[in-house]
């Protein structure tokens, strides 16, 4: 797949407080509602997101299924929850995160399969490939989500409606028939996103400056990205119940009832302006796993918790991190609250002194877990690497030739023979070669998730 091409840079902007910008389309300027002079805000982002994507690409997969109400679960169970919904079974009220018992009970005919995550990365890549055929992919947002920001040759409203209904043609002629999805074009991304949500499934909808703010104003607080139960509290506290409240206010008057700058960033968003990128860091590394039901006594949960920190100790070595701290968190049977302790590391990517430092704070997992009633069952673990930091410029070790006994020659014998084992299993495939478990006994099989907002690389389902 080609590299993305550098799009052309927005119109600078003065401070967010600023009354007017300035820039070569600053002229003419528009009034907002509050009285502030707005530069002209054309189109320039096209937002693709792919209907109830999971479950698209097993029926895809499997022609049986099409047509049909498909529930996606990460196991065989009742207790868990769906991880994704097709189209025909949301009908019934089915979404992600509905239990599986109480989705049977809403839909006598449904259809429950386990979820492929390998082949959902697949799909993706050729999603990401068609859409490339069309216009340079600006960002890989999710899964199931793309951004593509417009040039000027493509940000008519006919140009752009266009370009949206032959990147859906493609999609479903050279990807999958069963693989719909809703378009938003508008003048900035997070506006983009919105006009996707607005219309599924197979949607297209452009929001224009002249119907903004005014056209968002039926929507809930809670549809736009980063505000959640908490931050909704605390506009309300402001006096802030709906968009129509927070849009009328000036900029800086938004940024206070928000708490911050993001407040201001967030009233120019929604009237369309075109704002740079905030720059994200990655911050951890981790997987977790839902046990199945004969899976969540002690050992099973400590096996899986091994094979867990070698995934994501793995994955540490492959992006070139190193940590220095590990996180264990879990959850028990009947509680939707996250147990969770944590040790320091030295800054390390070794499968060894990852494991070493989880078997340390484990039995701490099992004192909270036989203090409960009902004694130890645990529904999900995940173990997490935080506190990670780029290798840049790393050296051979002085301490490589010491004897192998000796503690500081310890981590450079096995942090070598980590990435001997990354090699092997790349090769031959998951678990060629693998630590533990010492103590026998069956474990859940770990397999590679997509977790929302991040896309496994093919290469995790080695691990």
């Amino acid at each position: 797949m080609p590299a993305p091409v550098p799009s052309r840079p927005p119109a600078p902007a003065d401070a967010l407080g600023s009354s007017h910008f300035r820039g070569r389309d600053a002229l003419p300027s528009l009034p907002s509602e509050s009285g502030l002079v707005l530069p002209p805000r054309p189109l320039r982002w096209l937002f693709l997101d792919l209907n109830s994507y999971f479950a698209s690409v097993e029926q895809q997969l499997n022609p049986a299924l099409r047509g049909r109400p498909v529930l996606v679960a990460p196991v065989d169970s009742d207790t868990t929850v769906a991880i994704a919904a097709s189209v025909e079974a949301k009908r019934y009220g089915i979404s992600t995160g509905t239990p599986v018992w109480e989705a049977k009970r809403l839909c006598r005919d449904l259809v429950i399969t386990p979820a492929r995550h390998e082949k959902y990365v697949e799909f993706h890549d050729a999603v990401i490939a068609e859409v490339w055929k069309h216009i340079p992919v600006t960002k890989v947002c999710s899964i199931d989500e793309v951004a593509c920001r417009l040039l000027d040759n493509e940000n008519s409203r006919e140009a752009a409606v266009a370009l949206a209904h032959r990147i859906k043609a493609g999609i479903r002629e050279r990807v999958g028939e069963c693989l719909t999805s809703s378009i938003g074009i508008a003048p900035n991304r997070l506006l983009a996103k919105l006009a996707s949500d607005m219309q599924k499934p197979d949607g297209l909808v452009v929001l224009e400056a002249e119907t903004l703010p005014q056209r968002l104003y039926a929507m809930p607080l809670r549809d736009i990205s980063g505000i959640g139960a908490k931050m909704e509290r605390r506009l309300a506290r402001e006096g802030i119940n709906d968009i129509r409240q927070l849009c009328e206010r000036r900029p800086r008057d938004a940024g206070t009832a928000w708490g911050g700058t993001n407040g201001d960033r967030l009233w120019y968003l929604l009237h369309g302006v075109d704002l740079p990128e905030k720059a994200t860091q990655s911050r951890t590394i981790g997987h977790s796993h839902v046990l199945s039901p004969g899976k969540r006594g002690v050992e099973p949960v400590r096996l899986t918790a091994r094979r867990l920190a070698l995934k994501a100790a793995s994955r540490l070595r492959r992006k070139q991190y190193r940590a220095r701290l590990l996180v264990l968190h879990a959850r028990f049977e009947d509680d939707k609250s996250t147990w969770r302790t944590s040790v320091k590391l030295p800054a390390t990517q070794d499968s060894f002194q990852v494991l070493a430092a989880l078997d340390k704070i484990y039995p701490r997992l099992v004192t909270a877990g036989r203090a409960r009633p009902g004694d130890f069952q645990i529904r999900m673990i995940g173990v997490t690497l935080a506190e990670i930091e780029p290798v840049a410029g790393e050296q051979d070790s002085l301490f490589g030739l010491l004897d192998p006994d000796d503690p500081l020659a310890r981590e450079t014998r096995t942090l070598a023979l980590s990435r001997a084992m990354d090699r092997i299993n790349e090769k031959f495939g998951r678990n060629a070669v693998m630590l533990g478990p010492h103590y026998g006994g069956r474990v859940d099989r770990v397999g590679t998730k997509i977790a929302f907002g991040r896309i496994p690389d093919l290469d995790e389902f080695h691990e």
